[in-house]
């Protein structure tokens, strides 16, 4: 029996078939790989803080200071009321932050504005740093920014899409990973205590809020991404 023939176009093809899985295999190995992850990290933290800026500046919130420190936690301070629902959504917005930015990012490349979601990731680094206050924090930011800006600059087409989405599903996993983490630590100063000291409701009420906000927007994610 003659063995059939292996074209070229044949490898192109599977290349560009399993490609498009790369990025979702790239940060799964960053977040789960752990000399990776006390790295990548501080980029899931970036976006967890800014969402705790957002909601405290969208509440009527006084912003008074971010911080992002070298392990990898960070703290955004803000004025205003001690209590009700601005201060719930501030708390519980860095958890949201991470995932609902990286669904943003799937739906703005499904649409094809992929420049816009380097740019305005660009310059939603920019607008933090007259929050910054500690060294680290704004070396942070440079370092994403100027990444990010890098790629949107000089990248071609194929490297900004891979390298959008390997940010993306960074986010998302990386999200859902602080998620757990959070669960299992018993600080009394996280987040997820303060969202219950707020609301009344049980830390693990919380924690399958998070938990399902993090997986249906990846699911949504994907579904933008290979199903849209």
């Amino acid at each position: 029996m003659a063995a059939a023939a292996w074209h070229p176009g044949q490898v192109n093809s599977y290349w560009a078939q399993w490609s498009a899985y790369l990025p979702i295999a790239i940060a799964a190995a960053m977040v789960l790989f752990g000399p990776l992850w006390s790295l990548t990290r501080h980029a899931v933290t970036l976006v967890h803080e800014a969402g705790h800026a957002i909601a405290a500046v969208v509440t009527g919130r006084r912003l008074t200071g971010i911080r992002l420190h070298s392990d990898t936690s960070g703290l955004t301070l803000s004025r205003g009321k001690p209590r009700g629902p601005g201060m719930v959504l501030t708390a519980a917005a860095g958890f949201l932050a991470p995932s609902l930015l990286g669904l943003a990012g799937a739906l703005l490349i499904a649409a094809g504005q992929l420049p816009v979601l380097l740019w305005g990731a660009v310059a939603l680094i920019v607008a933090m740093v007259p929050f910054i206050r500690n060294i680290f924090g704004l070396l942070v930011l440079v370092v994403c920014g100027s990444a990010i800006g890098v790629v949107a600059y000089y990248g071609s087409p194929t490297l900004q899409l891979h390298f959008a989405y390997t940010a993306i599903w960074l986010l998302l996993f990386g999200n859902l990973h602080t998620i757990v983490e959070a669960a299992r630590t018993r600080s009394g100063r996280s987040d997820l205590d303060q969202l219950r000291s707020l609301s009344h409701l049980p830390r693990f009420v919380w924690v399958l809020l998070l938990v399902a906000v993090a997986v249906g927007t990846g699911a949504l994610a994907w579904r933008a991404q290979y199903l849209g």
